[in-house]
Order: C-alpha cells, then sequence, then structure tokens
C-alpha cells in the first residue's frame, strides 16, 4: 500500500519535468576536481 503513494510521487515528477517545472541547481563548481578537500586550478598562462 505504500507503493502507490511513491508511484503517484514519481509520477508528479515526470509530469513536472515534461513541463519544464524542475531544475538542476549545480553549478560547475560541483563538478571541479579537487586534491585532498582543496579545490584543484589549471594553470592556464
Amino acid at each position: 500500500m505504500a507503493f502507490l503513494p511513491f508511484l503517484i510521487f514519481l509520477l508528479l515528477l515526470v509530469v513536472a519535468s515534461a513541463f519544464g517545472l524542475v531544475a538542476d541547481t549545480r553549478d560547475s563548481a560541483d563538478w571541479k576536481p579537487t586534491d585532498e578537500g582543496r579545490r584543484w586550478r589549471s594553470s592556464t598562462c
């Protein structure tokens, strides 16, 4: 019985995604490499 509310929730997410009502809030900083927790910087000069 608990499966039905979960299925409805997933269906609502699919519908919201189809209408563009959801967004990915991550920016490029989330994907930059780190070295022991410190942000890695590439030398561009």
